[in-house]
């Protein structure tokens, strides 16, 4: 047998193999909040965090996505090294592109369909896939190149990015976890700085630029390979714990001026001139902050060995994190089905609220039947042969 010429040497294990519950619990929350905030002039939008804040469930997201990554890959890279561990990640990132392009082909048909139907073309132009229907071969190509997204189908090509970069990201991540972070936050700083961004088509650039939200990723996994330990003393800090609540009003009171006008007298000119726009694609710094300050209030206030978290209130929500790809692109598709069914019938708080809670148990019933799939298939004969770490990478985003 040929020894892996980059094998990682034998480290301290800093990760536990046992799953973090509190990871999917959060997952299957932001997928849901993601479901919401996805279906416009839905009255349930305001209970989502992006009204209360300057971050939303996209940050949890991606930083969950990038702590599970570690979590699974970091484990393969020190038994099996450098280059089988990156064959998994890159089948992973296979994966999920063949997700992509299938939900993209259903998404695609799905408004093309209700638009012809009701002869209404603000669909395709709201979702703005108006040159798919004028170009369908160029614009089938480019989306082959993740160029081309519809609206709300941007997330899945920004962590297929991700995870193409993943491999040599967590070896150094593995070796020299400090110096890795800080590379990516000077990659960060350089997307800013530089205007460094993938180009989109028919024009513009990725509506999530992946030079800037990798650094959310990269922290991540940072955190799941040793990093929240090292931590651990300044997450327990009353004084950091202050700061954090502290950034969490001062970011809520903001967002009140954005839906009361009358509060706008409030916010100095010098406060506004420095804050405004507060970059989504980018990843604006105060957003980044908004994430932190959620995660330690988060971490304080629910411990990994939270008895709450095996009560049956919250085991929906876990399915479906621990199933995030499925879950996912079903969400896309339901948010459209009922965007589509508010606009028709003029729907009003009632039919927004039945729509976004049938939206939602749908999601938990498709969770608890790929449950189910998984269970059947563990049963099975031929599903005995595993690796050590194949049930934890089924759970990965």
């Amino acid at each position: 047998m040929v020894a892996d010429p980059m094998a990682m040497p034998p480290t301290p294990q800093v990760v536990t193999t046992e799953r973090d519950l509190r990871l999917d619990l959060f997952r299957g929350l932001a997928l849901w909040l993601i479901f919401l905030d996805h279906i416009p002039e839905n009255v349930l939008n305001w209970f989502t965090i992006r009204n209360y804040g300057f971050s939303d469930a996209t940050e949890i997201f991606i930083f969950i996505s990038g702590y599970t990554a570690a979590f699974v890959y970091g484990k393969a890279m020190r038994e099996r090294g450098f280059l089988l561990s990156s064959a998994r990640i890159l089948r992973r990132a296979w994966q999920i592109y063949v997700a992509h392009i299938f939900l993209f082909t259903i998404f695609m048909a799905e408004i093309a369909y209700v638009a012809a139907t009701f002869d209404n073309p603000l669909y395709a132009e709201e979702m703005k896939i108006l040159d798919f229907l004028k170009q369908p071969d160029i614009t089938i190509f480019q989306a082959l190149l993740l160029k081309f997204k519809p609206v709300n189908m941007d997330v899945l090509p920004l962590y297929i990015v991700l995870l193409l970069l993943f491999p040599p990201t967590l070896y150094l991540l593995l070796r020299k976890p400090n110096l890795a972070l800080a590379g990516s936050a000077v990659l960060y700083a350089c997307a800013w700085r530089l205007d460094w961004n993938l180009p989109a088509y028919p024009n513009g650039v990725w509506f999530f630029n992946p030079f800037a939200w990798q650094l959310l990723f990269v922290f991540g996994a940072w955190c799941a390979l040793g990093g929240a330990l090292r931590l651990a003393a300044v997450l327990r800090s009353r004084g950091v714990l202050a700061v954090a609540i502290a950034y969490l009003v001062f970011a809520f009171a903001i967002t009140l001026t954005w839906h009361f006008e009358s509060l706008d007298r409030f916010v100095p000119t010098w406060l506004a001139d420095w804050m405004y726009p507060i970059d989504k694609t980018n990843l604006d710094v105060l957003r980044f902050a908004h994430f932190l300050a959620l995660a330690v209030v988060t971490v304080h206030f629910i411990p990994r060995d939270w008895p709450a978290l095996k009560w049956p209130v919250f085991r929906p929500a876990i399915v479906c994190g621990q199933h995030s790809l499925e879950i996912f692109c079903l969400g896309v598709f339901l948010a459209f089905a009922g965007q589509f069914i508010i606009a028709e019938s003029s729907g009003g708080p009632l039919l927004q609220t039945a729509i976004s809670a049938l939206g939602i148990i749908v999601m938990i019933a498709a969770a608890n039947l790929a449950s189910w799939y998984k269970a059947i298939e563990g049963r099975s004969p031929l599903s005995r042969v595993k690796t050590p770490d194949a049930d934890l990478a089924g759970g990965e985003a």
